[in-house]
């Protein structure tokens, strides 16, 4: 058997506004977690109290990931005016 192995390169990855993108993720786990919670003998009564609680922990998970995003933007904006400081060197991308 033969080992698959790719023809093309991987594509670069994309950067998009990351902090707000895992902000609004974990303000939606806090808000669904809300909107069920008047539900919640319902909820026990049927099976499903544990809809209630991955919310929960889906927005507690969320702060963490909201914490992650935030210092990796920040060391990355650091990274980036150090090398700007340091005067033109060339990036990963480029050869050199």
């Amino acid at each position: 058997m033969t080992k698959w192995t790719p023809t093309h390169e991987a594509p670069e990855p994309l950067e998009g506004n990351v902090v707000a993108t895992i902000t609004g993720g974990t303000l939606l786990w806090f808000v669904l977690f809300l909107v069920q919670l008047p539900f919640y003998g319902w909820l026990d009564d049927h099976g499903h109290l544990w809809w209630l609680w991955t919310c929960l922990a889906g927005g507690g998970l969320g702060l963490i990931g909201v914490w992650y995003v935030r210092k990796r933007d920040a060391a990355l904006k650091r990274h980036q005016a150090a090398r700007q400081a340091a005067g033109s060197t060339p990036s990963a991308g480029e050869a050199g």
